[in-house]
């Protein structure tokens, strides 16, 4: 019954009328949302594919949290269309809930609970009971390392723990859709490091469809496929390492005091383009370090500093939208 709904409902225009293909988990068409007068998600159109590690990256106010919102059927779709794991998002709420995994960026747990107490209540909100639940517990425990805390009090755990035991909520009923908002938040380096490594054998063991938010742009980078998003839209959408190559040159960036006058006259002098952006002047170009002596040489008084870097997601950003990603907002 589940195809068949699909294949009723509005046409997604990508899809000529076609049922969504299996290899797709998540279908995005013409999808918009406001909050009032402001426009948060602008017509946006993309595709999840099943088995991969797929990231909304964006600084805040991008639109990326209303759209894990939608996706995890927090809030109403209100314009466009979504088909997620085959179910119509407009009329199979309760069908796509029963397989979503959802970490949320605000702690869901309940302190005055041990770690245990927690997963067995999320268990029964899934319908799990006996030894299922046991089996699944345990499972749980040891996939995340947390099998010694068990019994403690979620109080007493460390953030990095509480997000282990977070996401062994999220995962507890075998999800095929794991959805996390910013599961990065509140972590240091070794426990992000130990995240995204249970993540990656997840998706490599169990095949699930992993999608999450973050603003990080080195978390970013670990995907397989990265959707930059800027006020609401989609401004770019591949592979971290073909959205890098993209960018079409080395970065060069040169700080001054007169970023405009410089630009200019780079412009005028190589007839390449120079841009001002945020007070330095900032070129793209292959083989970046012969033009830092050309440079150099040819404006010795103007030039205060000047660096060279291969592409970063960030460069990919400003290439996209005209700003630097921290002052993107």
């Amino acid at each position: 019954m589940a195809k068949e709904a699909c294949e009723l409902a509005p046409v997604f225009p990508h899809m000529s009328g076609r049922p969504v293909p299996d290899d797709l988990a998540i279908v995005v068409s013409k999808v918009s949302h406001n909050y009032g007068e402001r426009k948060a998600v602008d017509n946006l159109s993309l595709d999840v594919r099943s088995g991969e590690i797929f990231v909304f990256l964006g600084p805040n106010g991008s639109g990326k949290t209303t759209l894990f919102r939608v996706l995890s059927t927090l809030i109403p779709l209100e314009s466009g269309n979504v088909s997620i794991l085959g179910h119509c998002l407009q009329r199979e709420t309760t069908a796509i809930r029963s397989k979503l995994g959802v970490v949320f960026q605000a702690p869901s747990l309940d302190k005055k609970l041990t770690v245990a107490e927690n997963l067995t209540h999320q268990g029964r909100l899934y319908g799990m009971s006996g030894a299922e639940l046991s089996e699944r517990t345990q499972e749980m425990l040891e996939a995340l390392g947390i099998v010694e805390r068990a019994a403690d009090l979620v109080e007493t755990l460390s953030g990095g723990m509480r997000r282990r035991v977070e996401l062994a909520k999220g995962m507890l009923h075998r999800p095929q859709l794991l959805l996390m908002d910013e599961p990065s938040t509140g972590l240091d380096p070794g426990a992000r490091a130990d995240l995204w490594q249970y993540l990656r054998r997840v998706k490599e063991d169990q095949g699930v469809t992993i999608l999450l938010t973050t603003h990080l742009l080195e978390e970013a980078e670990r995907a397989d496929r990265i959707a930059i998003m800027h006020q609401g839209q989609l401004v770019a959408l591949d592979t971290p390492t073909a959205l890098q190559a993209s960018v079409g040159g080395d970065s060069i960036n040169i700080r001054t005091e007169q970023p405009a006058e410089l630009a200019q006259a780079i412009r005028t002098r190589f007839d390449c383009e120079a841009t001002e952006l945020d007070g330095t002047v900032r070129l793209e170009q292959t083989e970046g370090h012969q033009w830092i002596s050309r440079l150099v040489e040819a404006f010795p008084n103007e030039i205060q500093t000047i660096t060279l870097g291969k592409p970063t997601l960030e460069d990919v950003f400003i290439d996209c939208t005209g700003h630097r990603y921290m002052n993107a907002e």
